[in-house]
């Protein structure tokens, strides 16, 4: 499996279900701002049918219905009609998910773990879901609320940085700086680095990093503009795009 990140404002998505897993399926698409799904439904729950609104068609798709969306969800039906929903969006070119039927999918859907526009997918490709939400909940665990606000802060920042004139290897590197300095990562090091590689810097390296030092708070000019920014030992001003 190749993992991407979708953009369902663009696609066009079919939720088929009757239940309670397909009105699990349409809060979770709601929630990621899909604006083109259409929800078939021949018997669906009054729950379903409220959410779903002027989306709800009262019968299962045809060939047809298929073949205009890209993405079919496939909930809470009989095995055979799954396989023959299955069957048709594959052969009209659609990709299809079938909840806990990875035999009948084209792709699975990750367990999520959001904090603002940071998102960490978890996937155990369609092998045990379970296994996913075990594993979503102890990166929940390491991945509080206030990871939404380090995102937007470092977003800022980079923008900052961009107007200053800084490329994608200054970028990277100071991004990686600003992680440091505010210890977002301490434990990175030791969790991800075999003992065995972890060698006494040689004295090029300890000058290197003497050089690209975190950076220090200072007043920087930005676009003939003076701005409370950050500069890096021997390095160029990066500002925070907030005027003084």
């Amino acid at each position: 499996m190749f993992p991407i990140v979708l953009d369902l404002a663009q696609a066009r998505v079919a939720l088929v279900g009757n239940g309670e897993p397909a009105l699990r399926r349409l809060a979770l698409l709601d929630a990621d701002a899909a604006r083109h799904v259409v929800v078939y439904a021949d018997d669906p729950l009054p729950d379903l049918a409220s959410a779903a609104g002027a989306r709800l068609r009262r019968r299962l798709p045809s060939a047809g219905d298929l073949a205009a969306v890209q993405i079919v969800f496939a909930v809470d039906l009989p095995p055979d009609r799954l396989a023959a929903l299955s069957a048709t969006a594959r052969a009209v070119g659609a990709l299809v998910n079938v909840e806990d039927r990875p035999e009948l999918s084209s792709f699975h859907s990750p367990a999520l773990l959001r904090r603002g526009d940071l998102l960490i997918a978890v996937s155990t490709n369609g092998q045990s879901p379970g296994l996913a939400k075990r594993v979503k909940r102890f990166l929940a665990g390491m991945f509080g609320a206030e990871w939404q606000g380090r995102l937007d802060d470092l977003a800022a920042m980079r923008q900052g940085w961009r107007a200053a004139g800084a490329g994608g290897a200054e970028l990277a590197r100071w991004t990686d700086e600003w992680i440091d300095r505010h210890h977002w990562l301490d434990g990175e090091a030791n969790t991800f680095v075999p003992a065995t590689s972890r060698q006494r810097p040689s004295a090029h390296a300890s000058f290197s990093r003497r050089r690209r030092s975190p950076p220090s708070l200072a007043r920087v000019r930005v676009g003939g503009r003076r701005a409370f920014g950050i500069r890096a030992r021997g390095g160029a001003p990066r500002s925070r795009g907030r005027e003084t």
